[in-house]
């Protein structure tokens, strides 16, 4: 994957993003929801995993900001 990557995973309502560059590997991600998050996994994001605002309770713990969202719904 190229170092400065930035991947999208969409469902219906929100827009997942994740810039490889600045993660630290915290772990916060799927360690709070190990449904949506599987680092082992490809796609290591399954964003219908869950409901949309858990989803983004957990991306705001992120202590990187390499994970983020687009909330469509706005």
């Amino acid at each position: 994957m190229e170092e400065n990557a930035i991947k999208k995973y969409e469902n219906n309502d929100i827009t997942i993003v994740w810039k490889q560059h600045f993660c630290t590997h915290s772990k916060n991600c799927w360690k709070g929801l190990h449904k949506v998050f599987k680092p082992m996994e490809r796609p290591w994001i399954e964003p219908n995993a869950e409901s949309s605002e858990k989803i983004m309770e957990q991306i705001n713990k992120c202590p990187s900001g390499a994970l983020s969202y687009i909330n469509k719904k706005k």
